[in-house]
């Protein structure tokens, strides 16, 4: 029977890898030497992320986004003035839909709380069977990609994935965890995407595969769509081609 592999959603679509041996297995990572960034040189200004996120939930702070930027100083740092926006926006595009916006801080169907736990793993689920639920802006889930991302991070997210939910700079990171090191469903990561001029389609691919692209749900790759065209728009820069997925 296939397993699932990778599984993150505030209650919305679910990507999914197979494995057709039944193990879970880590999505494939990549790492590069980038340049170092710091909060005073974000692409986006706290103005710009208020008139982007109107309706946010409190938790997701400006200030803990800055905070979490050193953890990949290769984000929205790489490239000229507008590949750099144009990083920033797809990945606030992208965030925005998985959290509606960034107004759920965790998943919404608790039903399924307890089924991202692979017990199977050699390091278990120290923190209990249903603790690795979905959480933060891309929805992190399964004891295995806490593990991942903690590691790292160098954050116990294994032992205490409530950090996730209780501290805006952790959530934050793990956002940017997936996004620069993780492949997912797709053929590279997010960031790769943006910096390599393959378009914003190709990020929606990396995060939810052919649940969403190949004609998998347009709508939704629509909504993503359009909320990467007003992002660009309100950063001054064009939205690129290769749009869709």
């Amino acid at each position: 029977m296939s397993t699932p592999r990778f599984l993150k959603r505030a209650g919305v679509a679910v990507a999914a890898l197979v494995a057709t041996t039944g193990a879970l297995v880590l999505p494939a990572t990549t790492s590069s030497a980038q340049p170092s960034t710091s909060d005073a040189s974000f692409v986006v200004s706290e103005a710009q992320f208020n008139q982007i996120f109107p309706g946010r939930n409190s938790f997701y702070t400006y200030s803990g986004l800055t905070a979490a930027l050193d953890a990949y100083p290769g984000f929205a740092n790489t490239g000229d003035d507008t590949v750099k926006r144009q990083e920033a926006a797809a990945f606030l595009a992208n965030v925005n839909h998985e959290t509606g916006g960034l107004v759920h801080i965790v998943e919404q169907n608790q039903a399924n709380y307890p089924h991202y736990c692979d017990a199977g793993q050699p390091y278990g689920c120290p923190a209990g069977q249903a603790a690795y639920y979905g959480r933060g802006p891309i929805q992190l889930s399964w004891n295995f990609n806490y593990k991942a991302a903690g590691d790292d991070l160098g954050i116990d997210l294994l032992g205490n994935p409530y950090l996730v939910e209780q501290d805006a700079a952790v959530a934050w990171k793990t956002g940017l965890w997936y996004w620069n090191t993780q492949n997912g469903p797709g053929t590279m990561t997010p960031h790769d995407a943006m910096v390599n001029g393959r378009g914003f389609g190709e990020t929606i691919r990396s995060i939810n595969g052919s649940i969403e692209c190949n004609g998998g749900n347009p709508a939704q790759v629509q909504s993503r769509i359009d909320k990467y065209t007003q992002i660009t728009g309100i950063l001054g820069v064009p939205a690129g081609d290769n749009l869709s997925c």
